[in-house]
């Protein structure tokens, strides 16, 4: 029993030489490349002067400067044929902020995914009262599911275009992912604009109640009851929605969305670094503002009983207003 063992293990130890010794005598048998224009010797950098005029190391580390040359095309950079700075960019697009940018996206899932199965939904200590009393106008509400709509479409469609490559073509081939690729392209261009008219709106209207007031410190201390059974009182707004509204909706919201129009609208003359440095910032203000926003849609749904209801009806109960926004609720 031991020696078939043995005689297997021998066998397939054979096969495997056998099988690198072909590949390496196959490398071994390659054509030694042709000199290029960059590491040829200087005879050989003479002749090629002489055949090819325009294809020699001098011309290539002078096209590979970055320094204008003479073009008869009129417009920003056309005389620049190689901008180095170039694989800067998409190296710092395709490892810093795609992987970074990924991960911080699935630990914030999984953490609020664990949340929720220790925590569970928050309900209401006391029983409802059946009187409800208007949270929200049918213009709030119409202003913010406009926003979160187009939020969400830019959000899905970015997933695609950032992370697209490396996660879905390997699972659904060439011919559907570049079917789902122009689609969502096509679709972050065209919404990124009506986001941002959304975006002007909704902090017009609720701008009125996210201004701080007393009892905001309080709740971020306690961190708005989190670790304990009674959450601190608010006003319309406490001070971790208040948090997402300034940091969120209205820095992170007008910054992605300015980077967003010069990538949008390339015909302004932008110059190629202006236009790599205005998608890394639209890149990580976008990741960014995903993380806020997974936070927001989980205590707007899963979080909390009676939050999303909030928002689709316009009324809460009177007990919920008690328990989340006492302030709001005496007033």
């Amino acid at each position: 029993m031991v020696d078939h063992s043995v005689m297997r293990a021998v066998r397939c130890i054979v096969v495997a030489l056998s099988l690198l010794g072909a590949a390496t005598a196959g490398a071994q048998q390659l054509p030694t490349p042709a000199p290029t224009a960059e590491n040829a010797s200087p005879a050989a950098e003479a002749q090629r002067q002489v055949d090819q005029p325009l294809n020699n190391a001098p011309v290539w580390r002078e096209v590979r400067s970055h320094g204008p040359q003479t073009t008869t095309v009129v417009g920003r950079e056309t005389n620049i044929l190689i901008q180095p700075q170039g694989q800067t960019w998409r190296t710092l697009r395709n490892s810093d902020i795609s992987v970074f940018g990924g991960w911080a996206l699935v630990a914030v899932f999984l953490v609020l995914a664990a949340f929720y199965l220790i925590k569970g939904t928050v309900e209401l200590k006391a029983p409802p009262t059946g009187r409800k009393i208007q949270r929200f106008t049918l213009l709030d509400r119409t202003i913010h599911w406009a926003t979160a709509v187009t939020f969400s479409i830019l959000a899905i469609s970015g997933l695609i275009i950032l992370f697209g490559k490396a996660v879905l073509l390997p699972l659904i081939g060439y011919t559907l992912f570049s079917w789902l690729a122009i689609l969502a392209k096509s679709l972050h261009n065209f919404v990124g604009p009506l986001f941002a008219v959304c975006l002007i709106f909704l902090l017009v209207d609720f701008v009125r109640d996210n201004f701080p007031r007393r009892g905001d410190g309080l709740w971020l201390r306690r961190l708005g009851g989190l670790l304990s059974d009674h959450e601190p009182p608010s006003g319309k707004f406490n001070a971790g929605e208040k948090l997402w509204f300034w940091g969120g909706a209205c820095v992170l919201g007008i910054i992605v969305s300015a980077a967003g129009f010069v990538l949008d609208f390339p015909n302004f003359d932008q110059t190629r670094q202006t236009m790599q440095t205005a998608h890394v910032v639209h890149s990580i203000g976008a990741v960014l503002f995903m993380l806020g926003g997974l936070g927001h849609i989980y205590l707007g749904t899963l979080g909390m009983a009676g939050a999303y209801d909030s928002m689709k009806t316009g009324y809460v109960d009177e007990e919920w207003a008690r328990e989340h926004h006492e302030y709001w609720y005496n007033d």
